[in-house]
C-alpha cells in the first residue's frame, strides 16, 4: 500500500532507477510512465492485467525492467511487441522513444481484447501518436493491415512464448536484415538450441535491473546469412 507519501515514493523510485540504468528521460516522460502505472493499476482491479498489485513492486518490476531493455532498440524504426498484454514493454518503449529516438513507431498485438482497449485506452490518454494496437494472433497478421505496409526491424517480447513459436508466428513480418530481441528471465538455453533452422542467436545480454535480485536476458536473433 502507499502511504500518504506514496506517489512522491514512486517518483524517487523511478528517478534513481532511470538514473542508476544511465538513461535520460525528461520530466514529462516520467509523468507518463507513473500516469500509465495509474492506468494499469486501475485496470488491473476489473481485467487482472498483471500478479502485482504493489505500485512500489510495478515500478522495479513493469517500469525499469523494460527501460532496462530500451537502449537495445536504439536505432530501431518499426518495431513490434507481440503478446504485448498490458504493454510491457511496448508501452514503455513508446514512452522513452518519443522523445529518445522519435523516428521510431511501436506497434503491439495481443489476442486478448480487454489487453488491447487497455493499450488503446492508454495511447489516447498519454497521447502516444507513436504506437499502433492491433487485436488478433501474430501469425494472421499481414503486412497489408501495417501502416504503409512496412515490415518490422525488430520484433520483440516479454514473457510471450518459447522463442521457436515466436519465430515460427512472427518471421512472415520481419524486413530483410531485421532481428528479434526477446526479453527473457534466466538464460533460455533449452530454447536457443531449438530455434528454427536457419536462425541464429546474435547475442545473449544480461541485464541489470535497478532494485530487482532477479536474472533478465535480452536474446538477439538473426537470420542466418
Amino acid at each position: 500500500m502507499m502511504g500518504e507519501n506514496g506517489t512522491l515514493d514512486l517518483t524517487e523510485g523511478l528517478d534513481a532507477g532511470i538514473q542508476s540504468l544511465g538513461l535520460q528521460l525528461s520530466a514529462a516522460q516520467q509523468e507518463k510512465l507513473l500516469a500509465y502505472l495509474a492506468l494499469l493499476s486501475k485496470w488491473n482491479k476489473v481485467y487482472n492485467l498483471t500478479a502485482l498489485r504493489d505500485p512500489a513492486q510495478m515500478v522495479t518490476h513493469h517500469l525499469l525492467d523494460s527501460l532496462a531493455a530500451a537502449t537495445a532498440f536504439t536505432g530501431a524504426r518499426n518495431v513490434l511487441d507481440v503478446g504485448a498484454g498490458g504493454g510491457l514493454p511496448g508501452m514503455i518503449l513508446a514512452i522513452w522513444a518519443a522523445e529518445a529516438q522519435p523516428e521510431m513507431r511501436i506497434s503491439m498485438i495481443d489476442t486478448v481484447h480487454k489487453k488491447t482497449a487497455f493499450l488503446t485506452q492508454v495511447k489516447a490518454e498519454l497521447q502516444l501518436s507513436n504506437t499502433s494496437i492491433y487485436t488478433g494472433r501474430v501469425e494472421q497478421l499481414q503486412l497489408q493491415q501495417l501502416p504503409k505496409q512496412q515490415p518490422f526491424d525488430v520484433i520483440t517480447s516479454r514473457a510471450f512464448a518459447e522463442l521457436n513459436d515466436f519465430i515460427n508466428w512472427s518471421q512472415h513480418l520481419l524486413a530483410p536484415g531485421g532481428r528479434y530481441i526477446a526479453l527473457k528471465g534466466l538464460l533460455p538455453n533449452a530454447e536457443i538450441e531449438r530455434l528454427p533452422q536457419g536462425w541464429r542467436v546474435l547475442e545473449s545480454r544480461p541485464l541489470a535491473v535497478p532494485q530487482l535480485e532477479a536474472e533478465r536476458h535480452l536474446i538477439f536473433i538473426e537470420r542466418m546469412p
